[in-house]
């Protein structure tokens, strides 16, 4: 009897538990998250990327636990990387550290860009992984005069970063359905409009956010994909030892009354 008045505060302690994580996850809102394109095993998205990082972001941001010669694994030479992708005085040993100096920073946006060594990792949540979330991020910029810098975001309203990548994007605003819903009237995303070109068509902004997001997935760990290569060897081994040691095992027992 005492045993089963245990499990049964076991399983009402599970299903308590169950039912928070459904109420937290149902009490999410904002702007649904975008799935992400999955390009880390694409060379050439990936070098795409990287040059894109190079250019747009670390100017502000650093990628302090990377080093320029780490490039190499996605298939850039040395000779490459020293051409295209160094910036300043840069050698190719060194970490990838932000052109601008971080007071400088601080004083310009409110806060200090942050690392993006990682950042693919640490943005996971509730509306998808850490790459949906920065790809549904670089697509969701409009331009807001209300602002400092002119700009804002709908997955992070009020974000201290301006739209580096206008230039790319053009000028877009969102355009919103009114709808009715509890006898309350509210506002659904409804598309956008171009206010001025960029110098990219919007499918191609998206395909190159794409790559973007792939190379800073792909930063947050270099050896993933080494990782499920080696992980489907060792289980693949692991079966045939089981089956050798389930008939070894077998073997050992069969006189065995």
């Amino acid at each position: 009897m005492k045993t089963m008045g245990f499990t049964k505060k076991v399983i009402f302690g599970l299903m308590v538990a169950f039912g928070v994580t459904l109420g937290a996850q149902a009490n999410v809102g904002g702007l649904a998250w975008d799935k992400a394109p999955s390009k880390t095993n694409d060379m050439a998205a990936l070098q795409n990327g990287a040059k894109l990082f190079v250019n747009y972001c670390l100017n502000c941001h650093s990628a302090a636990f990377m080093r320029y010669n780490r490039l190499q694994d996605i298939g850039l030479t040395s000779a490459q990387i020293k051409d295209n992708l160094l910036v300043t005085n840069a050698k190719i040993g060194d970490t990838m550290k932000a052109a601008i100096d971080p007071q400088q920073a601080k004083a310009w946006f409110g806060v200090n860009p942050p690392d993006l060594t990682v950042i693919a990792r640490s943005r996971a949540g509730a509306g998808g992984t850490g790459a949906d979330y920065l790809y549904t991020y670089l697509r969701t910029f409009y331009k807001d005069e209300t602002k400092p810098t002119g700009w804002n975001n709908l997955l992070f309203p009020n974000v201290a970063m301006p739209h580096v990548l206008w230039e790319l994007q053009g000028e877009r605003r969102p355009v919103y359905d009114e709808i009715e819903e509890h006898g309350s009237k509210i506002h659904v995303l409804k598309g956008w409009e171009q206010l001025k070109p960029g110098s990219m068509t919007p499918l191609q902004y998206d395909q190159a956010m794409g790559d973007l997001v792939g190379y800073l997935q792909w930063m947050g760990e270099p050896v993933q994909n080494t990782r499920v290569r080696i992980g489907v060897w060792v289980l693949l081994f692991l079966a045939v030892f089981t089956f050798f040691a389930w008939r070894l095992n077998a073997a050992y027992w069969k006189d065995v009354k």
